[in-house]
């Protein structure tokens, strides 16, 4: 099995070229930076301040990464990267690192290695959880709150099978979407931007901030030869978190359900459809499903959800992920150029 990540997606990428110009590693709305005030220092020196920070970071952080190896039925093997999330052996990495893996081996900081068992995994966010027989580990720090844009970002994993390897930079960007990914899977929404170095080995690899607490888990970046330099994206932590503790507790993660199939509207099927306006098509709803007992049927053009506009299908999957199963919303529709509202109760996505 070949490492695939991080992770470049050759649909993503040819979407971002032609909208104006991705990879994974194996998404936009921007979150305001607070302001300082005015006793704070100058934003320059805390920058700096958290850089010469990066040894000591590094220092702490270590110990809790994890190189992942995963072999497939051919013999082939890939090398990712992982995050001890609990002291009791449970291991925290990518989907896309262990899938169709039939053996996995984890290879700690101090040299020692040991087999894993791929004990979950949720192809939705691109998360898997691994256990391994060992207990007493170093387990990581996650940060619930969302990062500040500016603020430090460190990259531990270990790309191309360099182990240990540490890359550093700033959080760029908040709640990203990678255009065109839809089609090749629902995960790549709602991401912390970085301009800290990921490569193909650092998925499912941690980004930390100054303190030491795992800011994301490395999940995809943009390859040079689409015109990049450094820009890489990472699972946020809150959320690599709560689908971890789901994995844990249920053997599977919670997800908002729409019972739709979407697709992106195109300039020729808005002319079919007599849709001025931009959002996303439905191609068809399952029989029974939220959407189908709500009203809407193949053709309406969705235009926003609990009142968050949505303009491509990566923008609906990214709201979507904010709201839980079971929960009541509003959706904004168009049917044959007339504007309507729907009231649907999202179900729990079916395994």
């Amino acid at each position: 099995m070949t490492n695939r990540y991080p992770r470049r997606i050759a649909a993503a990428a040819s979407a971002l070229a032609m909208a104006a110009g991705l990879a994974a590693c194996g998404s936009e709305s921007s979150q305001p930076a607070a302001s300082a005030s005015a006793s704070s220092p100058p934003a320059v020196t805390r920058s700096a301040e958290s850089f010469g920070r990066i040894a000591d970071v590094v220092e702490k952080v270590q110990p809790s990464i994890v190189t992942v190896f995963a072999r497939s039925g051919g013999g082939n093997q890939g090398v990712g990267s992982g995050v001890i999330y609990r002291s009791d052996g449970t291991i925290l990495t990518n989907n896309h690192v262990v899938a169709g893996a039939t053996r996995v081996d984890v290879a700690f900081a101090d040299g020692s290695r040991a087999p894993g068992r791929v004990t979950a995994t949720d192809p939705d966010t691109d998360l898997a959880v691994v256990r391994v027989d060992r207990t007493g580990l170093p387990a990581a720090h996650f940060e619930k709150s969302v990062p500040r844009i500016g603020s430090l970002a460190v990259v531990l994993g270990s790309p191309l099978g360099f182990e240990k390897t540490v890359t550093a930079g700033i959080v760029s960007g908040l709640h990203r979407q990678i255009p065109g990914s839809a089609s090749e899977t629902r995960a790549l929404v709602d991401l912390i931007q970085t301009d800290a170095a990921i490569s193909p080995g650092n998925s499912g690899g941690a980004v930390v901030d100054s303190a030491g607490s795992v800011l994301g888990i490395s999940v995809a970046y943009v390859p040079p030869q689409q015109g990049a330099v450094a820009v890489g994206f990472a699972i946020p932590a809150a959320t690599a978190a709560r689908v971890a503790d789901e994995l844990l507790e249920h053997g599977r993660a919670r997800h908002a359900y729409l019972g739709l199939q979407p697709g992106q509207l195109t300039p020729q099927t808005a002319s079919e459809l007599n849709v001025t306006s931009v959002g996303v098509v439905v191609y068809a709803t399952i029989p029974g499903g939220p959407s189908d007992k709500a009203g809407l049927r193949p053709g309406d053009v969705l235009t926003a959800i609990a009142g968050q506009k949505v303009t491509t299908v990566e923008e609906l999957f990214a709201a979507l992920r904010q709201r839980e199963p079971g929960e009541s919303m509003a959706i904004s529709y168009v049917r044959g150029g007339d504007p309507r509202t729907a009231q649907v109760q999202v179900a729990d996505r079916p395994s």
